[in-house]
């Protein structure tokens, strides 16, 4: 059996996520498809709206027949790292190739884009890190840098989100010396970032949230009946949907019990930016306030939430292992019946480890993803909370029959 890869969010599941996997099956010329999702904290440092179980069983009603969870070290990450993580799980369940979502739509764009920035790394690496002295952020540093070497329109433009996304996915596929066959499908109508409606039937997973917890704006035509039906499902058994606000609380509390000394050995803090994490927490009263008072050029909203989200689960540089790019197990959230056939068939195959019961596994990157699932429910009220904690040890893979 031949597998696609998918590297998904699914914040939630809505009609361009639907089109993607279907496409990718095609494309490919796939039997099935295997999704890489991160859990119940994202890469651009939120938390979902959610629970990385509900997700799944969206991913699974969608067409996927396999996820497995994206580690918390790398589902939280830059790009790079991100993009580490969840090709080296793609290449451990056996993909024959991956297909992502981009601006560009060109495949070969972003193979002669990798191929022409690799000649060249050591000389951009310098020019980044110059340019990062003039106050801007790592990613802002980048995309000019990367951008000044490939303006050209047989390249890929790598200031736009998808395409940087996809081009650090092949970059690792290039790096890990993967045999993943790489796809690209172009987005249709929606940005990754658009918070408005572009279209009558596509829209970005920022717009879809922005309008369930703002304005109340009808989205019905954007998603498939069934992600509706879970996201009213999720709210009756735990009482809300989650988002930064509602851990605001529990990030003040950190910030202004904590020693700088303690902070300062979370993963991500660097330059004495504790400081002035702690002195906005002490005179902010909500999340978007302290945002607003922290948020620099050099400290992009993407990366401060990231730094926020490491304080709230108390990451430690030490546990988040830089040095360590490849994931070191695979976390069964949910399987189709195709895609127990396959597990059953490939598993003994596979490079790493298959963990459907965390009793059955011990690993201190596993602990990292217990504890995120722990401040995840932290802010539900108790009998939900305990429900939801309890579902991380107890819930046996999703089987959608």
């Amino acid at each position: 059996m031949k597998a696609v890869g998918l590297i998904v969010e699914y914040n939630p599941f809505h009609n361009g996520h639907a089109y993607h996997l279907q496409q990718a099956k095609e494309i490919s010329g796939s039997d099935l498809v295997i999704a890489v999702m991160s859990g119940n904290f994202l890469q651009r440092g939120e938390p979902a709206i959610v629970s990385k179980w509900y997700r799944a069983k969206m991913a699974l009603m969608g067409g996927a027949d396999l996820v497995f969870e994206l580690p918390y070290r790398f589902a939280t990450q830059k790009a790079e790292t991100f993009a580490n993580g969840a090709i080296s799980l793609l290449d451990a369940a056996g993909c024959a190739s991956i297909c992502f979502g981009s601006e560009s739509g060109d495949i070969n764009a972003f193979l002669k884009t990798a191929g022409r920035i690799e000649t060249m790394q050591n000389q951009l690496d310098k020019e980044i890190k110059q340019c990062m002295k003039t106050g801007i952020s790592y990613p802002k540093a980048l995309s000019l840098v990367y951008d000044s070497v490939t303006d050209s329109p047989d390249y890929v433009n790598l200031t736009m989100p998808n395409n940087i996304l996809g081009y650090q996915y092949i970059r690792a596929i290039r790096k890990q010396k993967s045999h993943l066959n790489p796809f690209t499908i172009a987005r249709k109508s929606a940005g990754y970032h658009d918070e408005h409606f572009a279209s009558a039937t596509i829209a970005s997973a920022t717009s879809i949230r922005k309008a369930i917890f703002s304005n109340g704006s009808k989205i019905d035509s954007f998603i498939p009946s069934y992600t509706k039906e879970l996201l009213n499902s999720y709210l009756n058994e735990y009482g809300q949907l989650h988002q930064w606000e509602d851990y605001w609380p529990l990030l003040q509390f950190r910030l202004l019990q904590a020693a700088p000394a303690e902070l300062r050995q979370i993963y991500e803090m660097e330059e004495g930016i504790e400081n002035r994490l702690m002195k906005a927490a002490s005179q902010a009263g909500s999340f978007q306030e302290f945002m607003e008072m922290v948020k620099t050029k050099r400290y992009t909203w993407t990366r401060l939430q990231r730094i926020s989200t490491h304080i709230l689960t108390n990451a430690s540089k030490s546990e988040m292992r830089e040095d360590e790019e490849k994931a070191s197990y695979l976390r069964l959230l949910g399987m189709s019946e195709k895609g127990k056939t396959y597990l059953n068939k490939e598993k003994t195959k596979f490079s790493v480890p298959v963990i459907s019961k965390l009793s059955s596994y011990r690993h201190k990157e596993i602990d990292l993803d217990i504890r995120a699932a722990r401040i995840y429910a932290a802010v539900l009220p108790v009998k939900n909370k305990k429900a939801l904690l309890q579902q991380e040890y107890t819930q046996p893979p999703i089987y959608l029959k």
